[in-house]
């Protein structure tokens, strides 16, 4: 596996490949629908989510941005900044944003960025066999310009916003109070809302476990509730 992450990288280095979880986000300047914007310099503090779409004016994608926008006061309420992507020209997303209002009676207040392809190529975008598309990503970023979670879905296959959103509020419970995050949480079928424990390093802390505030199924799998922290 290291060896797998070590190659990774120095393709990445020599301009190849995408960036990895883990990585900075990469700097760059940027038309958007709301002016130039440079990354991730102008979301500094902040969350962001830069996620891509195939293409202005398709089905699937006209209902994302309608499914995000009805969430953005939800992003921002975890101090999360949305910005997406396209290879398209900014009057061809200002036309698909004024064609979405008049038929949902819905502002789309992110902005968008109107890429000539160096982005999607910088970011590893393009859709495979698919001329300039670029395939449904989302990058969630952290306040430092680390890139925390990557995700792709393929054209046919739109994705769940809610899903991102869970993503973001996880990703920043876990590092605000050092612990990992159950499958379907904030609903986990074993532990409910519970926050796991990372496991114990050596004998000593595997023993004091049961002295904690902690509920456990054996010593390595404990967890603590949320409402207790």
């Amino acid at each position: 596996m290291g060896e797998k992450v070590y190659e990774l990288r120095k393709i990445k280095k020599k301009g190849k490949g995408m960036p990895l979880i883990g990585d900075k986000f990469p700097k760059m300047e940027v038309q958007t629908t709301q002016g130039m914007m440079k990354l991730p310099k102008d979301f500094k503090g902040k969350w962001f989510i830069l996620f891509s779409h195939p293409a202005d004016f398709t089905p699937v994608c006209t209902t994302e941005f309608v499914a995000f926008q009805l969430r953005y006061e939800l992003f921002q309420e975890l101090n999360c900044e949305l910005i997406g992507l396209s290879v398209d020209q900014v009057f061809s997303h200002l036309k698909w944003i004024q064609w979405i209002a008049e038929h949902f009676d819905l502002d789309i207040e992110f902005p968008i960025i109107a890429d000539t392809g160096k982005v999607a190529d910088t970011l590893g975008l393009i859709h495979p066999n698919k001329g300039t598309n670029t395939v449904r990503a989302v990058f969630i970023v952290d306040p430092e310009g680390v890139i925390r979670a990557i995700l792709y879905y393929p054209q046919e296959l739109g994705r769940n916003i809610d899903e991102i959103l869970r993503m973001v509020e996880g990703l920043q419970t876990a590092a605000e109070k050092e612990v990992a995050i159950p499958a379907n949480w904030p609903c986990n079928e074993i532990i409910g809302k519970g926050l796991i424990i990372p496991p114990p390093s050596d004998m000593d802390s595997a023993v004091k476990r049961s002295e904690e505030e902690y509920k456990c199924f054996d010593w390595w799998l404990c967890y603590r509730n949320y409402y207790k922290w």
